[in-house]
C-alpha cells in the first residue's frame, strides 16, 4: 500500500534540484514567481535548502493591488532572500486596450483569466536572465492532472520540484520545511472571480489527490468530471507537436548518441 515520506521525499527533492543546478547552471540562482500561496512557497524554501539563501530570488507579481501579498512578504521574509514586487498592471492594460482596438471581436473571459498569467511568466524569465537564473515551475500534480494552469504562464518553467506530488503531498513536505502554517494551509483563490480553486475545479483537492493515488473515486459525477478535465488538458503537459520531416541531421548531438 502507498504510503507518502515527507522527510524522504523533502531530502530526495532538494538533491535532485542540486542536481539539476550542478548540470544546468553551477552558479545560477533559482528565481521563483512568489504567489504567498503553498506551491511557489514550498518550491522556494526547497530552492533555500538545496542551493542557500543567496542563491534563490522571489518575484512578487501583483496585478494592481494584490489583496494577499502580506502572504509573499510573510515567505520572502520567513526565507530570508531577496526579491523584487514587479506589477504588471500596466503591461495587462496596456496590452488589454491594445487588443480591444484591433481584435474585431470581444476578448474572451478566458483570455482575460490567463493574461496576466502570462505576462507575470514573462516578467519572472526577464528577471531570470538579467540575474542569470532558472525559473523554478511550481505547479503539482493534482493541478497539472486536470489542466488547472496556465500554458506558458505558470506552467512554464526550467525545472519543476513538484509536478509529481498531489496537493496533500505538497502541504506534508511544506510543514516538513518547517513554513509558517498559513502558508502551507492557505486556502486557494483565482484572484479573479473570488471563487477558491476547489470551487472552480466542481471536487475538492483531497477527493482528487485520493483518485489519483488509489485510484478510488466513489462519486461517479466527479470521477466523469475529472477524467473530462484531464482528457481536455493532457495537451498542456505534452511536447509541441511537430511535423516529422524525414532527412537526415548530421551535427553532432551527444543526446543522441
Amino acid at each position: 500500500m502507498y504510503e507518502f515520506d515527507a522527510r524522504k521525499t523533502k531530502d530526495e527533492i532538494v538533491d535532485w534540484i542540486k542536481d539539476f543546478f550542478d548540470a544546468n547552471g553551477k552558479d545560477c540562482k533559482a528565481v521563483v514567481a512568489i504567489s504567498g500561496g503553498k506551491d511557489s512557497s514550498v518550491t522556494a524554501a526547497l530552492c533555500v535548502e538545496a542551493l542557500g539563501k543567496e542563491r534563490v530570488f522571489g518575484v512578487l507579481l501583483p496585478n494592481g493591488i494584490q489583496a494577499d501579498i502580506d502572504m509573499s512578504m510573510l515567505l520572502v521574509n520567513h526565507l530570508e532572500i531577496e526579491y523584487s514586487v514587479i506589477n504588471i498592471k500596466d503591461s495587462f492594460d496596456g496590452l488589454t486596450d491594445e487588443l480591444k482596438q484591433k481584435l474585431p471581436v470581444e476578448l474572451s473571459k478566458q483570455t482575460l483569466t490567463n493574461l496576466p498569467a502570462r505576462l507575470r511568466m514573462a516578467a519572472t524569465y526577464a528577471v531570470s536572465q538579467s540575474l542569470n537564473g532558472r525559473v523554478a515551475n511550481t505547479c503539482n500534480l493534482s493541478e497539472d492532472w486536470v489542466g488547472y494552469s496556465t500554458r506558458y504562464g505558470d506552467a512554464a518553467g526550467d525545472f519543476s520540484p513538484l509536478s509529481r506530488l498531489t496537493v496533500q503531498e505538497v502541504k506534508a513536505v511544506g510543514r516538513e520545511l518547517g513554513l509558517p502554517e498559513v502558508l502551507v494551509d492557505k486556502v486557494p483563490i483565482d484572484g479573479l472571480s473570488g471563487l477558491t480553486d476547489e470551487q472552480n475545479l466542481g471536487f475538492s483537492y483531497e477527493v482528487l489527490d485520493k483518485y489519483l493515488r488509489t485510484g478510488v473515486c466513489y462519486n461517479t459525477e466527479i470521477k466523469a468530471l475529472i477524467d473530462r478535465k484531464r482528457k481536455a488538458n493532457k495537451f498542456k503537459l505534452e511536447l509541441m507537436p511537430a511535423f516529422e520531416y524525414d532527412a537526415p541531421i548530421l551535427a553532432d548531438d551527444e543526446n543522441s548518441r
